[in-house]
């Protein structure tokens, strides 16, 4: 049997990654957002959002849109039914190594 500790290194490292998990979970929250949008509320430059949002759409837990809006360019970011049902399992796993971590005995 393993203990939660040695579980957590175990995690999914194409979500787990702090970067990619602030963006599932923000877009978890709001179904699809703008570029700009997620640079500002993760904190990220231009460069490492980008590198993480290309991993999540090879993996299938986003999908991009680009496009050009009044001849800008836009990027829409959205999360597929896959990355919705990644991220909950993933947070609904955390918590039960959490919980199972508070009544751990060696």
């Amino acid at each position: 049997m393993t203990t939660p500790f040695e579980e957590l290194a175990g995690l999914d490292r194409l979500i787990h990654e702090p970067a990619r998990l602030a963006i599932l979970t923000a877009l978890a929250s709001c179904d699809t957002a703008d570029y700009l949008f997620l640079q500002h509320l993760t904190g990220l430059t231009g460069g490492n959002l980008s590198s993480h949002l290309s991993k999540l759409e090879e993996g299938g837990l986003v999908q991009l849109d680009k496009r050009f809006v009044e001849k800008k360019p836009n990027t829409q970011v959205q999360i597929t039914e896959e990355g919705k049902r990644a991220i909950l399992q993933h947070w609904k796993h955390l918590d039960d190594l959490h919980e199972s971590s508070k009544t751990w005995k060696p």
